[in-house]
């Protein structure tokens, strides 16, 4: 079954006083539960296990009170009260065979404290550095302090092992955890024994492993997660100094677990970051240590992670962001089922769940976080329910998937696409620069239905409502998606706004279609995701001398949630484009636009050729609408629902068209719920007075 390339990945591994079963380790990564939504994340960790993994981690772990980054919901463990909810991660992880990790974080120089109060602690006295610039200011860690905080590290591990875990990860890493500030020069500024020279900015970590060893170390693992160039200049913990550090203590954790420097170094989208982009920070060394390295590099490729093992350069194959598109990759790799695995894009949209709080989504598997919130897993669907029939009308994210779903839940399904390549949105869209993996989207759902016999699909069929009653379909499903508006509606403007006639005006729809703008171009962006930014990129590829203009501080302002805006900005900036921020666009005149200052309304004009429109979406729904009008036709025609869902329901982000084509599949048929939340949730239990 399973090609005999890969044996090299299923073969045990020893990490300390644990074996894991095979080399798929899945590192720690963030959901957007943490301790609200405890069994949410309990029961994705165990879907992983029945997937096949060798070693799950659990997410950030904030081992003690005095360091903690609300707003953000990671996990607890600061009292023996946290542990039962711990407990159930861990015995789910290990269900089917894999190690089960926590994560030990003390948040330092990255620990606001507004929750709990608690002065911040760090080696040096600083201000806070968080993602919102909180205006607070860490106290230096004096001796007494340090005594304290190993022991507080010990009492973690304690209760780490109470709670069933194999093996404890200290957080050092993206900039976020102690360990790595006291490693770098640009975080410790201390002129005692615990700073200036690397062996003195190594006593700390030594210290708390040597103390944790004394008391867990002959039945877990630990493991130490340190970045592997802190790319901030030249105080920063650089590459070079990393690989000092690790050849002066080679046997200091049992693992060595090595990460990019910042967050968004590490966990770059695609559309900056290629498969394994790490490499060459990680090449050479595993030479300098006794212990195995793990790394990350968003691997979906068993050739290249075979490749990194047989080369020398890891001993694991680090993954978050592939776990989550497909939790069963380790299986299907196994059982010879490449073909099935559904790769990560790499869009970062699960990252985006824990940058804003929320439940975590994934655009290749709307499941993930639904396995216990609502009973969905990722390979098993439910039974089919009473009807036979359902004709999907469209293509795109949302259509692909229902069908996908439905096929497997034994319906027959019909996809009416009105154009000649399946795809919708994702078909353009995969075509801009930097969007090409987004293509995944479409390649394994295509392929999935390609398997299915009950799955007919018709090209070059634009259908209106008569010819929809006429085919005897028992269930209707419009999936026809959304077109961008031309007339500047959206945040700014809640009606349009004047326009010369004179003035070529495109749509992202119109770029993609392939009508292009010439010459002096500005871009009016109140959408502020990526298509604005990548709009401009194609355009000064093009020859087009661009201005961008957006009402927002920041260009492509929620791209924050995807930890790409410096990234954009910076691409932009160097390719010449004339960033103007702060100012909408209140009117097109005849050879320029007027924008407004945001604050002070005050205006101005930009010459232009043309304009570019990234505005809001329009759901191309009239087919639905034409459908609703003539409910009372529907039981002659033997139809017994219509529903409308994804973008031409409500245009979102792709992953909330797949997340609606997979909640179409997953509930047709199925009891109405009434008034009931269609989901689980935990409360927090009331403290007795």
């Amino acid at each position: 079954m399973r090609d005999s390339r890969y044996d090299i990945l299923f073969q045990p591994m020893q990490i300390g006083p644990v074996t894991a079963k095979n080399r798929f380790y899945q590192v720690p990564h963030c959901n957007g539960g943490g301790y609200r939504d405890p069994s949410a994340a309990a029961e994705m960790r165990g879907i992983k296990a029945q997937g096949g993994w060798g070693v799950i981690f659990t997410e950030q772990c904030e081992m003690h009170h005095t360091s903690e980054i609300t707003p953000f919901i990671e996990l607890r463990l600061w009292e023996d009260k946290d542990i039962p909810q711990l407990r159930k991660m861990a015995d789910r992880m290990k269900t089917h065979g894999a190690l089960a990790g926590i994560q030990l974080a003390y948040s330092g120089i990255n620990g606001p404290n507004l929750y709990t109060k608690e002065v911040p602690l760090a080696p040096s006295a600083m201000p806070i550095r968080t993602f919102t610039n909180d205006p607070v200011q860490a106290r230096a860690l004096d001796k007494a302090d340090i005594k304290n905080l190993r022991r507080w590290f010990v009492n973690a591990a304690k209760r780490a092992k109470l709670g069933g875990f194999d093996l404890i990860c200290l957080y050092g890493a993206h900039g976020f955890g102690i360990f790595q500030h006291f490693l770098s020069r640009a975080t410790n500024h201390r002129s005692d024994e615990y700073g200036g020279s690397l062996e003195n900015r190594s006593r700390f970590v030594n210290e708390v492993i040597a103390d944790m060893r004394d008391a867990v170390g002959d039945t877990m693992g630990i493991t130490l997660r340190v970045s592997l160039d802190e790319t901030v200049g030249e105080l920063g913990f650089s590459n070079a100094e990393v690989r000092e550090f690790i050849e002066m203590n080679r046997n200091l954790p049992d693992l060595w677990d090595l990460a990019q420097g910042t967050w968004e170094d590490c966990s770059g989208p695609s559309r900056f970051k290629e498969e394994s982009a790490q490499e060459q920070l990680v090449r050479g060394i595993r030479e300098l240590t006794d212990k195995p390295v793990v790394g990350v590099g968003r691997f979906t490729s068993p050739d290249t992670m075979v490749r990194m093992i047989k080369s020398g350069t890891l001993d694991f194959i680090g993954c978050a962001r592939p776990s989550i598109a497909d939790p069963f990759l380790p299986k299907k790799i196994e059982e010879g089922r490449i073909e099935d695995i559904r790769e990560c894009i790499g869009c970062n949209i699960c990252i985006t769940g824990d940058m804003t709080m929320s439940i975590s989504r994934c655009t290749q598997n709307p499941t993930f976080m639904e396995e216990w919130r609502k009973g969905w897993h990722p390979e098993t669907m439910n039974a089919k329910g009473d009807s036979q029939s359902v004709l999907i009308v469209g293509s795109g994210p949302a259509g692909l998937e229902a069908a996908r779903a439905l096929s497997l839940r034994g319906y027959d399904v019909a996809i009416a696409e009105g154009r000649t390549v399946l795809g919708g949105r994702v078909a353009r869209e995969r075509l801009l620069p930097g969007l090409s993996a987004w293509g995944r989207v479409v390649e394994y759902r295509e392929y999935q239905l390609s398997q299915r016999a009950n799955v007919e699909t018709y090209f070059d069929s634009q259908l209106d409502a008569e010819s929809i009653l006429e085919f005897g379909f028992q269930n209707v499903c419009i999936a026809s998606g959304a077109k961008w508006r031309a007339d500047g509606v959206s945040r700014q403007h809640v009606v349009p706004f004047p326009m010369d006639a004179s003035v070529p005006v495109y749509t992202p729809d119109d770029i993609m279609e392939g009508r292009k703008p010439r010459g002096k171009i500005v871009i009016y962006d109140d959408d502020h995701y990526y298509m604005g930014g990548v709009l401009a990129e194609l355009l000064v590829q093009e020859g087009c001398e661009v201005t961008f203009i957006t009402p927002s501080a920041y260009i492509s302002d929620w791209t924050v949630n995807t930890l790409e805006q410096h990234t954009i900005h910076r691409r932009l900036a160097g390719m010449g484009v004339n960033i103007v921020l702060n100012r909408g666009v209140v009117a097109i005149g005849k050879g320029h636009v007027v924008s407004n200052c945001t604050y002070t309304d005050q205006l101005q004009e930009h010459g232009c050729d043309a304009v570019v429109i990234v505005a809001s979406r329009k759901e191309e729904n009239q087919v639905y609408l034409d459908l609703k009008s003539r409910e009372a036709d529907w039981a002659d025609a033997g139809i017994k629902s219509v529903k409308i869902i994804g973008d031409a329901n409500a245009p979102g982000p792709i992953a909330w068209a797949t997340y609606a084509g997979h909640r179409y599949a997953r509930e047709l048929d199925e009891p109405d719920r009434g008034d009931n939340l269609p989901f689980r949730r935990e409360i927090t239990e009331l403290a007795l007075d």
